[in-house]
C-alpha cells in the first residue's frame, strides 16, 4: 500500500468516521502518526481508549471512594499496544514482545513512566504493585471485544469494594452491570477495527 494511502488509512482510524467512538488524544495521533503506526493498530487503541474513558467515568461516578488518575488510564488505554510498531507481527499473533517495548518507545520519546507503563504492565496485571489504573487499563482492553476475564475482574471488584466500604458482592454486581453495557457493543467495535488494514 502508498505511504500516502497508509498514512490516510491511518488518520481515518485514529480520528475520522468513527460515530460515537471518542478521538484519541492529539498528543497521542501525533506519536502514532510518527512512528508510522498501522491503521489497524491506530483503530484499536481508539477502541480501547474510548472504552477506558467510560469505564473510568462510570468507576468515579458509581465509586467515589476509588481514588485514581483517570487521565492516566486514558493515555494509557490509547497507547498500551503502541509497542506492535516495533514488533509488528504480535498485531496478528499472539505475543508479549511489544510490552517492553512501548514503554520504552514512550519514554524515548519523552512520556513520564506514570503514562508510558501502561504498555508494560496491559498483559501482567497479576504482577505485585500493579494499581487500580492498570487494572482498567487491562479491563478495558478485554471488553472492548466483549471478553471477560474473571480473575482480571475480581482484582478489580477487591480494589472498588476496599476503597469505597462496600461489601465485595455489592461491587461485583455493579462492576458486573458496566462491563455487561460495554461488551454489548463489542460486534460495532470489531467491525470497526477489522475496517483497517494491519
Amino acid at each position: 500500500m502508498p505511504v500516502g494511502v497508509m498514512g490516510l488509512s491511518l488518520r481515518l482510524a485514529l480520528s475520522g468516521a468513527g460515530g460515537p467512538v471518542r478521538e484519541l488524544p492529539p498528543e497521542v495521533v501525533q506519536l502514532l502518526v510518527a512512528v508510522g503506526a498501522p491503521a489497524r493498530l491506530g483503530a484499536h487503541l481508539r477502541l480501547v481508549h474510548d472504552v477506558a474513558c467510560d469505564l473510568s467515568s462510570w468507576l468515579a461516578s458509581a465509586h467515589p471512594g476509588v481514588v485514581f488518575d483517570a487521565e492516566a488510564v486514558v493515555f494509557g488505554a490509547a497507547t498500551h499496544d503502541v509497542g506492535k510498531v516495533v514488533f509488528p507481527r504480535e498485531l496478528s499473533v499472539p505475543g508479549s514482545r511489544h510490552e517492553a517495548a512501548g514503554r520504552q518507545l514512550l519514554l524515548g520519546r519523552g512520556f513520564p513512566d506514570r503514562l508510558a507503563r501502561f504498555a508494560g504492565t496491559h498483559g501482567s496485571w497479576q504482577a505485585a504493585g500493579v494499581g487500580v489504573e492498570d487494572l482498567l487499563v487491562s479491563v478495558a482492553d478485554k471488553v472492548w471485544k466483549g471478553a471477560r476475564v474473571e480473575d482480571l475482574e475480581r482484582l478489580l471488584v477487591d480494589r472498588i469494594a476496599g476503597a469505597d466500604g462496600i461489601e465485595v458482592w455489592a461491587a461485583f454486581v455493579s462492576l458486573d452491570d458496566c462491563l455487561q453495557r460495554l461488551a454489548e457493543a463489542a460486534d460495532g467495535r470489531l467491525a470497526f477495527q477489522n475496517g483497517f488494514a494491519v
